[in-house]
């Protein structure tokens, strides 16, 4: 927990935001009726107001649904503000910068612009600011009703040394189920009908099952039971299964959530890859799936996969395919050590939840931590395929990147 100096720091900063720009929209608003400007002046100290008190309510409140909106709507609103300050400030230096060639110029006797009465604020610049911030806000709101919006995605993907009996093999990935943030069984329900529809001959999760602790998927065995395939639904661990970040009474309490959640996927009916390798057969030919921990290279996510101990007994002329839960593995590891991979398989970074795609372009803030973050990369004969996670962590919604399921065709 912050401490109170923190909050008190924070609370304070906020405040002085909320009133610089409250001063800047009264000046903005001055031609408009009394009315409009009442209005807006309430609804703007209304999200001041709930912003605030949710980072100081934020400890206390036990739901954790009710937290994740809450919070979601405070910081939603600072980023806001924020955004907002930042057109102001550019108008605020530029007025300061007329208002001090002014000033020089009328000390060295020229009328370079009459300061008596400073220099105007920017209408156009204000407005964007409020425009742009305001559309940013609308749109975190829109979110929410995104996150169980299931998209299906299709992919080719061509391997070399295929065997001609898999061609046409279909294979669905999904990552990031976080069950300790979904609420809706119905609406999961149809994502989960969603995948089965497809008829895929294998089925792999990339890590993630849940937000901390195992006991998460208590209410939802019987919904992501109902995921199978004729040859078998496969998994690995992500970076929040293993309750690194919540505090466990004893070193053995965290201990056994993992184990509890190695049962959890058993119980399934998934086989849960734990840096080790499978054949997975068709008539006479195979390929080889290969599981590992999670493994990150970004700041401090661990690296409990070991890949020396994945690979054991696996050929290079094997057509591979290795889950993995992080991307960052990808360039950090896979190809400069094992170029044999064909493909991997991966999640962990959500799209952010928030970003722009369309089938020629996409962009998300995420890519400025994550060089590979959505869709199919390639490095030479390799190839990394990162969804976009079937569930959500912290922010309960998803704008301009949808929940991914994904069905890849091996050609």
């Amino acid at each position: 927990m912050r401490s109170p100096l923190f909050i008190f720091i924070l609370v304070t900063v906020l405040i002085l935001i909320d009133f610089y720009i409250y001063a800047v929209l009264k000046t903005l608003l001055q031609s408009a009726s009394m009315g409009t400007r009442t209005f807006i002046g309430i609804l703007y100290w209304a999200l001041c107001v709930l912003s605030v008190s949710s980072f100081l309510l934020f400890p206390f409140i036990a739901n954790p649904y009710f937290k994740q909106y809450i919070f979601s709507i405070g910081i939603g609103w600072v980023l806001t503000q924020i955004f907002m300050v930042l057109f102001f400030l550019v108008d605020d230096l530029r007025r300061g910068a007329f208002w001090t060639i002014g000033q020089v110029a009328s000390a060295a006797g020229a009328k370079f612009l009459n300061t008596e009465k400073g220099i105007p604020r920017s209408t156009f610049l204000s407005w964007l600011g409020v425009g742009l911030s305001s559309t940013l806000f609308l749109s975190l709101l829109y979110g929410f009703g995104n996150k169980y919006k299931y998209n299906l995605t299709k992919k080719k993907i061509a391997l070399n040394g295929l065997p001609p009996s898999f061609k046409g093999f279909k294979i669905i990935h999904i990552s990031d189920i976080h069950s300790g943030s979904l609420k809706d069984h119905a609406a999961v329900l149809k994502g989960i009908e969603l995948i089965q529809k497809q008829n895929a001959d294998l089925i792999l999760f990339t890590g993630d099952l849940v937000n901390d602790k195992a006991t998460e998927m208590k209410d939802w065995m019987e919904v992501f039971s109902q995921i199978k395939a004729p040859h078998g639904v496969f998994s690995t661990l992500g970076n929040h299964d293993y309750g690194d970040y919540v505090q466990w009474e004893t070193v053995a309490a965290k201990k056994q959530n993992l184990e509890d959640l190695k049962t959890v996927h058993s119980n399934l009916g998934w086989r849960l890859l734990m840096n080790e390798n499978v054949l997975i057969q068709k008539q006479e030919a195979s390929i080889r799936l290969v599981g590992i921990e999670n493994w990150g290279a970004k700041a401090r996510f661990p690296k409990y996969g070991k890949m020396d101990l994945a690979m054991q007994g696996v050929e290079e002329k094997e057509v591979i395919i290795l889950m993995s839960h992080d991307p960052s593995h990808w360039e950090a590891e896979v190809i400069p050590k094992y170029p044999a991979i064909d493909l991997m398989l991966s999640g962990h970074t959500h799209g952010m939840q928030f970003g722009l795609e369309n089938p020629y372009f996409k962009w998300s803030p995420v890519q400025w931590v994550y060089k590979q973050w959505a869709g199919l990369y390639q490095a030479q004969a390799q190839q990394l395929y990162v969804n976009r996670g079937f569930g959500f962590l912290g922010y309960p919604g998803r704008v301009g990147i949808l929940p991914e399921i994904t069905l890849i065709e091996l050609v």
